[in-house]
């Protein structure tokens, strides 16, 4: 289904960009995986690529720092011979409150998540023009359609990620170049290892918040199986009419408006 599709995915080191990174191989494409982790980026592609039948290759990414992101891209694409999508996972998450939020913590979680997905976005862009177009996958969260009282930075983040999108959506529609985000509940490694530190009550809370809506058996997905294919689709021509949408990929957990 992507055969002979060039991609860049950030955040390929684990979770839901590892698994983005999985499928994209197992389908055919080439893709340049990015990451800040270095070593854990590396071992990831080399296990990838060795699978087929597409490649995998790695670059070392600060996705906050305009710099590495320009550098980064201009290296992939060079690598790859030109590029046709954009998968951008990569995020960071931290609990915060309304009352005691710091500037540095607030900073921080707008520099990565916001930042972040304006400086891939553009760099991809006169990448993906010169193509004819191409496909944008940003990720955004239910943490941004909602009340989320302990982690109020995220939150706020993740909603101007939606903002984003739908303008960058309705900016480049006329280069042909489609931008969506994905809004995913899934059972990452970061995610288990969150979950396992919580106390009884903490647990019982976290149930009620954000397992107990998601009709489809109350528990996060898997990101390879659940995620995975969705991925594919939105890299693939089968998406070419879907831009500026937010898609919640979370077993009936929320909707979008």
């Amino acid at each position: 289904m992507l055969e002979g599709k060039r991609i860049i995915v950030t955040g390929a080191a684990r979770g839901m960009g590892e698994a983005t990174l999985s499928a994209y191989v197992g389908s055919g494409a080439n893709v340049v995986a990015m990451d800040i982790n270095e070593k854990m980026g590396k071992a990831v592609v080399g296990k990838i690529h060795e699978t087929g039948p597409g490649s995998a290759f790695f670059t070392h990414i600060d996705v906050a720092d305009k710099n590495s992101v320009e550098q980064s891209f201009s290296k992939a694409v060079a690598l790859l011979g030109g590029l046709d999508v954009l998968a951008h996972p990569a995020a960071i998450q931290a609990a915060s409150g309304a009352v005691d939020v710091s500037v540095e913590h607030w900073d921080q979680m707008f520099a990565v998540n916001v930042r972040g997905t304006m400086l891939t976005n553009q760099a991809a862009y006169p990448y993906l023009k010169a193509e004819g177009g191409g496909a944008i996958i940003n990720f955004g969260s239910i943490s941004g359609q909602r009340a989320e009282p302990g982690a109020v930075a995220y939150s706020a983040a993740k909603g101007a990620v939606h903002s984003w999108t739908r303008s960058a959506a309705a900016s480049w529609g006329k280069d042909g170049i489609r931008v969506n985000a994905i809004l995913p509940a899934m059972a990452t490694p970061m995610y288990e290892e969150a979950m396992s530190k919580l106390s009884e009550e903490a647990t019982t809370a976290a149930f009620w918040m954000n397992h107990q809506s998601i009709a489809l058996g109350n528990k996060y997905g898997d990101p390879l199986t659940d995620l995975g294919p969705v991925m594919v689709f939105f890299a693939s021509d089968a998406s070419r009419f879907i831009t500026g949408q937010l898609i919640p990929v979370d077993g009936g957990q929320t909707n979008t408006r």
